[in-house]
């Protein structure tokens, strides 16, 4: 059952509610409108606006469908729009086999880096569309948001049917969702069950049965990918949860607690404050926790059972602040509020990595101030 309210961990860590809401307002206001050295949103010609990954210096899906999270959230439909707008005008693929899917990256005048799609861009375009359309209304065309984001779920489990028509982007055997459409392995901090279970209410008809077992079997997935005794997992997993490198052989790890993964267990807290399904999350939410409290280091990188990987630091450590402080979501342990002050206490980042790590930011932000919420 679906929460009908959204408890303000900062309240009940003793902050006040106008320091809160100035908290969350401030965020907002410099990653979409700071100096140059702060935003991360650049508003384009008239009607549009893109988000750049600023360690990269291109256009994510990721990050065009985090931000329009960030506005329904915040209430903000004229940049909503304008990210849309340049969303459908230059990352939508409309011909050849990703055709219904979007570029993952495009150079910040349009241009496509790549013709492959990237599945977290597409669960989140869709799920603040769904938002978009119960908050605000459906538009004309491209606007009428619950079309656009029924038809995104729709191509992301049916294409493949036609012969040359592309692959999906679940696997439909055992339905949890892979890396990239052409593979045979997937991201834990991909699974968003708290997505599925609302698809399986909004998507079209015949989509929702799917959704419903998608929702069920991301958590029992998420089970087998974080460690038992440290909460950790790998950024790229097998389906049976085992870490894994980008390909067999390949010196490109990825089998280690690194950028991607630090994600999932701001998921897993964000899956138990709207749905609150078992006691596993604020177990795994606890034991993560203490494994950063008593063992670990932000600036490290681990193996999952909390081995340091030596020589290796963590690229975006506000990140993994920030996720810490999301998981009191979940947790009743006794770091739960160490995290949430640690976090307040935390100034978002500036420089050329601050994209990512101030988007799970203001994730945490939103979510620790009730204020990330189904609509």
């Amino acid at each position: 059952m679906r929460r009908k309210s959204y408890p303000n961990v900062f309240l009940e860590c003793g902050y006040g509610e106008d320091e809160i809401r100035r908290r969350i307002d401030s965020a907002f206001q410099t990653m979409f409108y700071g100096s140059k050295g702060e935003r991360i949103y650049h508003p384009a010609g008239t009607d549009m606006g893109y988000v750049e990954d600023t360690g990269n210096h291109d256009v994510r899906t990721e990050g065009m469908s985090y931000a329009m999270m960030m506005c329904v959230q915040m209430d903000r439909k004229e940049e909503f729009d304008r990210i849309w707008k340049w969303s459908k005008t230059y990352m939508y693929m409309d011909k050849g086999e990703n055709a219904g899917y979007f570029a993952w990256s495009c150079k910040t005048d349009g241009t496509k880096n790549s013709w492959g799609p990237a599945p977290d861009g597409e669960e989140y375009f869709a799920m603040s569309l769904f938002f978009a359309s119960h908050r605000w209304g459906d538009g004309e065309g491209i606007f009428c948001y619950s079309k656009e984001a029924k038809d995104i779920l729709r191509s992301c489990l049916h294409k493949g049917e036609k012969k040359g028509d592309g692959k999906p982007m679940w696997n439909l055997d055992n339905y949890l969702i892979k890396f990239i459409t052409d593979c045979d392995f997937t991201d834990p901090s991909y699974h968003l069950p708290h997505f599925y279970e609302l698809f399986s209410l909004w998507s079209y008809e015949e989509d929702r049965k799917f959704w419903k077992k998608a929702a069920k079997e991301s958590r029992k997935y998420l089970k087998k990918a974080c460690h038992p005794a440290t909460g950790l997992c790998g950024e790229y997993a097998d389906y049976d949860g085992t870490p894994r490198n980008w390909m067999p052989d390949s010196k490109d790890r990825h089998d280690w607690y690194y950028s991607d993964a630090y994600r999932t267990i701001a998921n897993i807290g964000l899956d138990h404050l709207w749905f609150s399904t078992d006691d596993w999350a604020p177990e795994i939410a606890d034991k993560l926790q203490c494994f950063f409290s008593e063992r670990g280091d932000v600036n490290g990188v681990y193996l999952i059972d909390g081995t340091r990987v030596e020589g290796v630091t963590s690229l975006h450590p506000i990140a993994i602040i920030a996720t810490n402080a999301q998981a009191s979501l979940a947790s009743n342990g006794k770091y739960k509020r160490e995290w949430v002050h640690r976090f307040w206490n935390t100034p978002l980042r500036k420089g050329n990595r601050r994209y990512y790590d101030n988007c799970l930011y203001f994730f945490a932000l939103l979510a620790l101030g009730g204020c990330y919420r189904v609509y």
